[in-house]
């Protein structure tokens, strides 16, 4: 039933569209169903395309809502207005209007402006939204250089290099992240800053193998943390310990961090973060040689019982794509195939690293399917690409994989 306003316009419509979709965990394939085509409705939620009566009529079908949820919604008042609804709700519909506020408030002063867009920013990492994220960041930078404060400068660069390094360019974030960590030590800043930039400035380090860097930065991490740092702060950094452990090669170590920050987190104080790090013991376990697998199903049961009240659609991909490797681990290939296959179909919104994790377990998958050309070929692919992207740590891993599935195939032969 229309409600009596106008319709939005693009690219409004298919922002909401977007929402709407992602809102009901529908794939683009399955919500064009018979009547549209993918590339249409793709081209629909970027804007490039206007949409019809019809088609609008049958969006609202499949998404079982009213004709009224593609209306123009009340116009927001002001960036302030905006902002001060935005810090008092959770919910998205408020960060939408903010996002609304601000491409009307170019002008806006570059305080309210920089909250605006740390708000816009955490919203849109949460979605996988990276694109989007990585524009506020920028200017997220921006505008703190030319209020020229230590504390938001740190910041936003600290942010930024997480952005860049799950997105795969880890050179930048390397030089990004230890420009925020000079920031934060030059101004004696506080030992949350200092933290978040030294950890996020070891994550980058290590995913491009400059592990003593990485080394040695995580172990003031810890100490700094040990007793200045929140519980929370004190399991972000043994984390990060762990991770560089297990590619120093000492497994056994990385786990006694992991338990260690398992152990010390207590899950009403974040329970966000509970779940990563379960989905991350699980990975590490995965990674393992040999896998323990039983483990690994623990920590995923685990997360799996939280994620209902707190999962995002990111952690809801990265739950699934452990179970196709929990699956494949297990010698269950069919699982782990549809459990691929499920979440290659979708809007695939994980890190850099996952995605690139995702494709090399089809690769295998393929091999062991009979494929072997396209398996090993597309192994090098991916080795490559990692090679370029100075992700020296998971490059080294793919080799490792297609040396291993090289030798099968010379044995079968």
């Amino acid at each position: 039933m229309n409600s009596g306003t106008a319709m939005m316009e693009q690219p409004d419509f298919g922002r909401r569209l977007k929402e709407l979709r992602r809102a009901r965990r529908l794939s683009q394939a399955t919500l064009a169903g018979e009547e549209i085509s993918t590339g249409y409705l793709s081209r629909l939620e970027s804007g490039a395309r206007h949409p019809t009566e019809r088609v609008v009529t049958y969006l609202v079908g499949r998404l079982a809502v009213e004709r009224s949820a593609f209306d123009v919604p009340p116009r927001s008042g002001s960036l302030a207005q905006a902002l001060s609804l935005a810090t008092s709700s959770d919910s998205d519909e408020t960060v939408e209007g903010l996002i609304a506020a601000l491409d009307r408030a170019e002008d806006a002063e570059p305080l309210p402006r920089w909250q605006a867009l740390w708000i816009v920013s955490r919203y849109r990492q949460r979605r996988g939204e990276h694109a989007e994220e990585r524009a506020a960041l920028e200017e997220l930078v921006r505008i703190a250089d030319e209020l020229a404060l230590p504390e938001l400068r740190c910041r936003a660069r600290s942010r930024l290099a997480r952005s860049l390094r799950g997105t795969g360019e880890v050179t930048r974030a390397i030089d990004v992240a230890a420009h925020a960590y000079r920031l934060a030590t030059r101004g004696e800043l506080s030992v949350p800053d200092v933290g978040t930039a030294l950890q996020t400035l070891v994550a980058a380090e290590a995913e491009a193998g400059r592990l003593p860097d990485a080394r040695a930065h995580v172990d003031e991490l810890v100490a700094l943390v040990e007793h200045a740092g929140s519980e929370v702060m004190r399991t972000e950094a043994l984390w990060s310990a762990a991770t560089v452990r297990f590619r120093q090669g000492e497994h056994e170590r990385a786990r006694e961090f992991l338990e260690r920050a398992v152990r010390g987190l207590d899950s009403r104080v974040d329970l966000t973060l509970w779940v990563r790090l379960r989905l991350a013991t699980a990975s590490l376990c995965l990674q393992t040689e040999p896998p323990l697998t039983g483990d690994g199903r623990v920590y995923l049961r685990e997360a799996e019982g939280a994620l209902a009240l707190v999962g995002t659609s990111v952690m809801r991909q990265e739950l699934l794509m452990l179970r196709a490797y929990l699956a494949f681990h297990e010698g269950r290939y069919e699982d782990a195939r549809a459990a691929h296959d499920e979440l290659d179909g979708d809007d695939v919104r994980m890190t850099y690293r996952d995605r690139i994790r995702l494709s090399v377990l089809d690769s295998r998958l393929l091999l062991l399917e009979g494929h072997e050309e396209r398996g090993l070929a597309r192994l090098r692919e991916l080795g490559e690409e990692a090679r370029q992207a100075a992700n020296v740590d998971l490059a080294a891993d793919i080799w490792r994989i297609l040396a291993g599935a090289l030798e099968a195939t010379r044995r079968i032969s």
